[in-house]
């Protein structure tokens, strides 16, 4: 798959810290443990619209979330990011079709019979199909991940800190920025009237002033005599 080697071993679907779906491999001792480690890192993370990568030892774990849903992946450092990123915008697709608005009160596992298949197929198909690379090509910018942060993910969880994440902070800063400049524009527009009343007094004023010497010296209706 374009010089990456490797496969997706794990992946889940949660709110929050409720896992609705999961399936794993038994492949490796990584991929046994992949479940437990999961569950800590969605228990520390938040669940704002964001993508971020956590990495442990040899292994990736991407993370997904959007509208309170987050999107987990498990997968060999050596497969890269597009490739588990598109996976996990696949399996968010498909998620939100089939359930919608149920998986904001569903049970845990309420849909693991289900859908656990759907991550099965899916995990099988993005880790050895050749199409899936050729496609995700084409999808490129729903792929991008270079404003993932990648972090060590023991660092972040021996300290039970928050979890901040880069895009996080970049968001923010775009939206200060946003905010800034319509704010700046809001004032240039304000200063612009007020300067546009300000001339319209001005003009009033000289007119009502020519106006009273004029009707001083030549009466109310200014028919002066020639």
């Amino acid at each position: 798959m374009g010089g990456e080697s490797g496969s997706i071993l794990f992946s889940l679907v949660s709110r929050g810290a409720v896992v609705l779906a999961e399936q794993g491999s038994e492949k490796t001792e990584a991929a046994r443990a992949a479940p437990r480690v999961a569950r800590r890192i969605i228990e520390k993370l938040s669940t704002a619209n964001n993508r971020v990568t956590y990495s442990q030892d040899s292994h990736l774990y991407h993370i997904l979330c959007e509208n309170g849903i987050i999107y987990l992946t498990m997968a060999d450092e050596s497969f890269g990011r597009r490739i588990p990123f598109a996976f996990l915008e696949d399996i968010k697709s498909r998620f939100s079709s089939q359930y919608g608005a149920t998986a904001s009160t569903a049970l845990a596992y309420a849909y693991n019979t289900e859908f656990s298949r759907v991550l099965r197929q899916q995990m099988e198909y993005y880790s050895s199909n050749p199409n899936a690379d050729s496609i995700n090509k084409v999808k490129s910018e729903i792929a991008e991940v270079k404003n993932v942060m990648v972090e060590n993910i023991e660092k972040v969880l021996d300290r039970g800190e928050k979890i901040e994440l880069l895009m996080d902070k970049t968001d923010r800063l775009q939206g200060e920025a946003s905010r800034f400049r319509g704010q700046a524009r809001k004032l240039k527009n304000q200063m612009w009237w007020n300067k546009i009343r300000n001339m319209m007094l001005l003009a009033l004023i000289i007119f009502l002033v020519i106006y009273f010497i004029l009707a001083l010296a030549c009466g109310p209706k200014l028919k002066c005599a020639g």
